[in-house]
């Protein structure tokens, strides 16, 4: 056998085959709450000038609240760390009364960005709470938004996390149930819970309208389609976010290979030998611009195709909170 040339590398042990087509998830990304919490945050800034603090991150991006400090946003884990008279934003996952009345207590000047369907959630919990019903909360142990539609009343909220805990709880009067759920969970197996829930508890009560955010179920509708045409999804998102877990959680479900990131260094070169078609989405929580950077990433291996999957089209706008709009924060 020839020798190689002095100085020639040697050839690779093998060829990794990299992907052809980049397929684009519509809807992804941003919802309208995460628009308007992010917004907020950058009008309060404006408004007021830094530091304006934020309580917890105002979204589950590590991106975007580091976009934020960079800015001036100073986030904090509890509205106690505030200093007295400051002005303060809660972020979009809502909180419970009492974090109200501990910033009242400091005199802070505080801007709610609450996302509107989570404050729907807070009503119907206090409304369920009033007819004297036991709350059954589905959702995760820990999520913020878990703990302020608690907070709402703690005394009459069991949360319930799976379908196992549904065949389980115990409430006080079968009688008197009413269930709520937190707005970013997977639609089929929330569906699952209400089904054993209803099995146990007929007489149990609804919420008016689903909980499940309609962009939560707008982006695992669109990673449904996705998989059909796809060898493998990569979901934009942070490990934190609850919705961008749940996108993976439903493309795996369906059979299709799919890794959570958040931006294209956390991409596995790995993961793409022999795909011929990417699938790429974001939460709800992850900037288009980060799609944009795993879009250059895939290009500049190999990928020549890119074509976005249409399924819904979003047209929901919230408006900011009155105390930015108006330039003037109230407790």
């Amino acid at each position: 056998m020839p020798s190689r040339p002095a100085g020639e590398p040697a050839p690779p042990a093998t060829m990794m085959a990299m992907p052809k087509r980049i397929l684009l998830a519509s809807p992804r990304g941003y919802c309208a709450g995460v628009e308007r919490a992010i917004d907020t945050v950058e009008r309060a800034l404006h408004v007021y000038g830094p530091p304006v603090y934020v309580r917890k991150q105002i979204v589950h991006n590590i991106h975007v609240v580091r976009d934020l400090e960079s800015r001036g946003a100073v986030f904090v884990d509890d509205e106690r760390e505030v200093p007295e008279g400051a002005v303060v934003v809660l972020s979009a996952h809502g909180v419970a009364p009492e974090v109200r009345r501990n910033a009242r207590g400091r005199g802070l000047q505080v801007i709610d960005a609450t996302c509107p369907l989570v404050t729907k959630v807070h009503l119907e919990a206090k409304r369920f709470a009033r007819e004297g019903t036991t709350i059954l909360l589905i959702g995760h142990h820990g999520h913020e938004e878990v703990i302020g539609t608690s907070g709402q009343a703690p005394e009459r909220i069991l949360l319930v996390q799976s379908a196992r805990e549904a065949e389980t709880v115990e409430v006080p009067d079968p009688s008197r149930v009413s269930y709520l759920t937190q707005t970013t969970l997977s639609v089929d197996e929330t569906n699952e819970v209400i089904e054993a829930l209803r099995r146990r508890f007929p007489a149990i009560q609804a919420p008016p309208r689903e909980d499940i955010c309609y962009a939560t179920q707008n982006r695992q509708d669109a990673v449904k389609s996705l998989v059909l045409r796809a060898d493998l999804v990569l979901v934009i998102g942070s490990d934190n976010s609850s919705n961008s877990r749940r996108l993976v959680e439903v493309a795996r479900s369906l059979g299709t290979p799919a890794h959570l990131i958040d931006d294209e260094t956390e991409i596995d070169p790995a993961w793409l030998d022999g795909v011929d078609t990417v699938g790429v989405t974001s939460g709800a929580s992850a900037p288009e611009w980060l799609v944009e950077r795993v879009i250059e990433f895939l290009r500049a291996r190999g990928a020549t195709e890119v074509e976005e999957l249409h399924t819904v089209e979003e047209h929901v706008r919230f408006s900011l909170p009155f105390t930015v709009r108006a330039g003037a924060a109230t407790t």
